[in-house]
């Protein structure tokens, strides 16, 4: 039903461990297999995953002081999302809850100033290789990403570093290529490459 849509999973380390599982082949094949005892179909399945989760089963995280959750349960918790499905998974980010002078400041940027602004990278995108960056295969991928000699060093190092496999390369090199696009780069630069980094998770743990 998410096809070509956004697949929202609020609440992520609730779900069973055979449900996140069953998300990596639709997130590397963009289809899904359905098996039952006579029959098998394969449907189209490419769609953006955002998920939310909470840091533990209690949800303050354990370096607060009303976390209630024991060392052991809330990294249980935290591997329910195994190291081949966090490998798939493009961006990852830890929220902070919000400093009461942060809520009373000046609004950000608008939503449509951000439409917009993806909109003419995905332009772009389109007229470069003819499909959005995350649909780019490994060679097609290479041959548009146009690095500079400082960027591919950067990933590089990053890919000793963090240990990153075949795909975890890839998949920081498409949001590198990303990142240009929407600041309006023709080559991939040294920031591009480091911001991709560091949006990858590390893991399970």
């Amino acid at each position: 039903m998410a096809h070509r849509g956004v697949l929202f999973l609020d609440e992520l380390g609730e779900f069973s461990r055979v449900s996140l599982e069953a998300l990596r082949q639709p997130l590397e094949d963009g289809e899904v297999t359905i098996s039952r005892v006579r029959h098998s179909v394969r449907l189209p399945c490419r769609f953006v995953l955002i998920a939310a989760s909470n840091p533990c089963p209690c949800g303050h995280g354990e370096d607060s002081s009303r976390c209630h959750c024991s060392e052991t349960k809330a990294r249980q918790y935290r591997n329910r999302i195994s190291g081949a499905l966090a490998d798939r998974i493009d961006i990852s980010l830890s929220i902070e809850q919000p400093a009461a002078a942060e809520l009373d400041g000046e609004e950000g940027e608008s939503s449509s100033c951000v439409r917009e602004r993806v909109t003419r990278a995905r332009r772009v995108a389109l007229t470069r290789q003819g499909c959005a960056n995350a649909e780019l295969g490994p060679a097609p991928l290479r041959r548009h990403a146009n690095l500079t000699s400082d960027a591919r060093a950067s990933l590089r190092a990053g890919h000793r570093a963090m240990g990153l496999s075949g795909r975890g390369h890839d998949r920081v090199l498409r949001v590198a290529r990303t990142l240009a696009d929407l600041a309006g780069r023709e080559q991939v630069d040294f920031l591009d490459v480091a911001g991709a980094l560091g949006f990858r998770r590390r893991g399970a743990e």
